[in-house]
């Protein structure tokens, strides 16, 4: 789980939208990127998401 005060500040880095805590991964409400936690720490990497499927 990710701390609510970190969410309300984390946007992606492509497209700089807010993103939103979803089971084990964090997911941009905008480009549907997804980026994993791993120890609890959001890995914002652009090489490590993966697009959400539509």
């Amino acid at each position: 789980m990710i701390d609510e005060k970190l969410l309300a500040i984390l946007a992606c880095p492509v497209c700089k939208k807010k993103v939103r805590w979803n089971q084990e991964r964090l997911v941009c409400e905008s480009c549907g990127r997804r980026y994993p936690v791993r120890d609890g720490i959001p890995i914002m990497l652009v090489e490590e998401a993966d697009l959400a499927q539509q």
